[in-house]
């Protein structure tokens, strides 16, 4: 998978306009901040899971993860990896990007404002 692939699906937008309950600065804001809450709390649990495996199997001494050093192959697959991240977290103002440019597309309130007023 290439670089721009991985970001533009990790980017992808659902169907519709997307309905604001608050104000919309704010929104964008706590969407951003719960995409990186629930990365960090993922990479957490799984950190977590590797060190209890590695530790049980004595593959893993105290204080090795904290010392390591990554080769020139491990950091490029990190720097990828952070990208990805990035893309996945702000995913909210590439969606607001997309939807800007498109037309005819309905918000769910926009249908239920039309629906009461029927």
């Amino acid at each position: 998978m290439s670089i721009s692939d991985a970001i533009a699906e990790a980017g992808a937008k659902p169907a519709g306009k997307r309905p604001y309950f608050l104000d919309q600065q704010v929104e964008r804001v706590l969407a951003i901040t719960m995409a990186i809450a629930q990365e960090l709390a993922v990479t957490r649990q799984r950190a977590d899971t590797l060190e209890r495996i590695l530790k049980a199997k004595g593959l893993l001494a105290d204080g090795e993860i904290d010392s390591f050093y990554p080769d020139a192959a491990a950091q490029a697959e990190r720097g990828l990896a952070n990208q990805e991240y990035i893309a996945r977290i702000l995913r909210i103002l590439q969606q607001e990007n997309e939807a800007a440019n498109l037309t005819g597309d309905i918000a769910s309130e926009e249908v239920g404002d039309e629906l009461s007023a029927g």
